[in-house]
C-alpha cells in the first residue's frame, strides 16, 4: 500500500530558483511548506542577472551572506547598435550610479543560484524537501492528491507548479498557452578573457538577436569570467556548436569587438531554442503558476527571471494573508488575487521583449527608427530606465 502523508496545506512543485525562493519566503513568514522536485545543477554557462527586487528577496530570506560572493555586480549594462542600420543610435551605458544605485543588481550562474537555495531550503525546519518527481494528480474539491514516481502520496490544499516551462502541473490543470516562436537558438557558454569586464555587462543588438556577455564572479584560477548568450539563426547556432573550443572563441572574439581580449571557453556551447508564451490562466483549482510554467520569453534585458520572482512576491503575500486570518490557501478568492497581481506586469514585460526582439529581426525602416528612438529615450528618461531595469 502507497505510503500517505499528512495534508499539507502548501505544496510547492519544482526545485528550481523560484520554486526554492518561495518556500524560503513562505518559511520565513512561519508556514510550513512541502516542495516537490530535484534541483538541477547542471553547468551549463547559463547565468541570470538578479535585478534589486529580486535580491532584497534573497537577503529577506536569509541566503545572501552565503550567495553574495558568488556574485559580480551589474554596475553598467553597455549597448551597442551592431544592426548595421541608417538609425543606428551611440553606444548606450546604463550606469546604477546615475541612478543613484551601487548596482542594478548581481549576476550568478543559474546552477549556483539554484544550489545555494537548495542547501538553505533542505536546512530550514519549517521546509520538507522531497527530491522526487511527481507521476499524477488528482483535484478535489477541498484538496489536491499528489502522486509521486516511488508511490508516496500527498494531501494538499493548494499546489504552486514552479516547474518550468513544460510544466506538468499546468498540464494536469488543462491550462492552455499563447505561444510563439522565433527563428533563433541561444548558444550559451561560460567565458574566460584576459581583458577585465569591470562589472560592465554588455548587449550586441545584430541583426539575429542580441550577443550578450554578462560580467561574472571571478575564481583564483580564472579571475576573469563572463558568461555568453549569443542569439542567432538556428542552422547558424548548429553550425557554431560543432566548431573546436578554439575556432568557437575566435567567432566570439570577433563579434564582441574583442572588447573582453583573448576567449577561452570554460564550458561547452549549448543551445536552446528561442520561443515564448504567457499561460491563458495563472490559476485554476487548488493550483498557481508562477516563473517560467506561466510565463516565457528571449533573455533580453534581464527580464525572466525577476519576473518570476515578482510572482513569487506577490503569491506569497497572498498566502500569508489567507493563512493569518485562517483562511484556506487554496481558496479561488486567494488565488484569483495573486493573478489579479500579476497581469499588467507579465503583459507588459513579455510584449515589450517580444517587440524589442522582432524588432532586431526586422529590416524595415520604420522599425529601426522606432527602435533607434526607444533606445535614445531609454538612455536619457532616468525614470523609464528605473522602470526597464526593476528598480
Amino acid at each position: 500500500m502507497a505510503e500517505k502523508t499528512e495534508m499539507n496545506e502548501i505544496t510547492v512543485v519544482g526545485a528550481g530558483a523560484t520554486g526554492l525562493t518561495l518556500s524560503l519566503a513562505l518559511a520565513k513568514m512561519g508556514h510550513r511548506v512541502t516542495i516537490i522536485g530535484k534541483p538541477d545543477v547542471r553547468i551549463t554557462g547559463r547565468a541570470v542577472s538578479m535585478l534589486d527586487g529580486t535580491l532584497r528577496m534573497m537577503k529577506n530570506i536569509g541566503v545572501w551572506e552565503t550567495l553574495g560572493p558568488k556574485t559580480a555586480p551589474l554596475e553598467v549594462l553597455r549597448i551597442i547598435d551592431d544592426t548595421g542600420s541608417l538609425f543606428r543610435v551611440p553606444p548606450a551605458s546604463f550606469r546604477a550610479g546615475e541612478m543613484g544605485l551601487e548596482a542594478f543588481g548581481s549576476n550568478i550562474e543559474n546552477w549556483n543560484l539554484v544550489h545555494t537555495l537548495a542547501e538553505a531550503a533542505r536546512a530550514t525546519p519549517l521546509i520538507q524537501f522531497v527530491e522526487n518527481h511527481v507521476q499524477h494528480y488528482v483535484f478535489n474539491k477541498t484538496f489536491v492528491e499528489i502522486h509521486l514516481d516511488d508511490g508516496a502520496s500527498f494531501e494538499t490544499k493548494v499546489v504552486v507548479a514552479a516547474d518550468g516551462a513544460k510544466s506538468p502541473a499546468r498540464e494536469a490543470a488543462l491550462i492552455k498557452l499563447k505561444q510563439w516562436s522565433y527563428p533563433q537558438t541561444a548558444l550559451t557558454a561560460l567565458l574566460n578573457h584576459t581583458v577585465p569586464h569591470n562589472d560592465v555587462s554588455t548587449e550586441f543588438h545584430t541583426r539575429q538577436g542580441p550577443f550578450t556577455t554578462v560580467a561574472m564572479a571571478g575564481t583564483q584560477a580564472a579571475p576573469n569570467r563572463s558568461s555568453l548568450v549569443w542569439m542567432m539563426e538556428p542552422g547558424r547556432a548548429a553550425e557554431m556548436s560543432k566548431l573546436s573550443l578554439e575556432k568557437l572563441a575566435r567567432e566570439i572574439e570577433r563579434q564582441g569587438q574583442s572588447c573582453l581580449g583573448k576567449i577561452t571557453l570554460e564550458t561547452p556551447p549549448y543551445l536552446v531554442p528561442m520561443r515564448g508564451f504567457i499561460a491563458e490562466a495563472l490559476t485554476a483549482h487548488r493550483l498557481a503558476l508562477i516563473g517560467e510554467a506561466g510565463h516565457v520569453f528571449p533573455p533580453i534585458g534581464a527580464q525572466g527571471l525577476n519576473l518570476g520572482m515578482r510572482d513569487v512576491a506577490h503569491l506569497a503575500d497572498c498566502i500569508d494573508l489567507a493563512l493569518k486570518n485562517n483562511e484556506d490557501p487554496g481558496d479561488s478568492a486567494v488565488l484569483k488575487a495573486y493573478e489579479a497581481s500579476r497581469g499588467a506586469d507579465i503583459g507588459l514585460r513579455t510584449r515589450s521583449v517580444d517587440m524589442f526582439n522582432r524588432s532586431l529581426l526586422s529590416e524595415l525602416m520604420a522599425v529601426d527608427a522606432l527602435r533607434g528612438i526607444s533606445l535614445l529615450a531609454l538612455s536619457n528618461i532616468t525614470p523609464l530606465r528605473k522602470l526597464v531595469m526593476g528598480t
